[in-house]
């Protein structure tokens, strides 16, 4: 499965967030090692059930457009004369 690049910027961002959501929620001062691995681990195990969860959100807006798409060319087709 492809999963999206960050960039370095991101990467070090959420790495940042993490390690206060540790201070905040939990009390806890974590390193920015320790952060990293919860990031890497979030990323491997729960990014593609997210991941994966858009990829069926945005397929069942397309099919839905494709749908009313189908109709509306329906709509616009030239009845024969009987």
């Amino acid at each position: 499965m492809l999963m999206p690049k960050l960039s370095l910027e991101k990467k070090r961002q959420m790495i940042q967030e993490i390690q206060e959501f540790f201070l905040k929620e939990r009390g806890e001062e974590i390193g920015e090692f320790a952060a990293e691995i919860c990031f890497e681990f979030i990323k491997e195990r729960l990014g593609p059930i997210f991941y994966n969860e858009g990829i069926r959100d945005a397929r069942e807006v397309a099919e839905q457009r494709m749908q009313m798409l189908e109709e509306d060319l329906y709509a616009l087709e030239k009845r024969l004369a009987d």
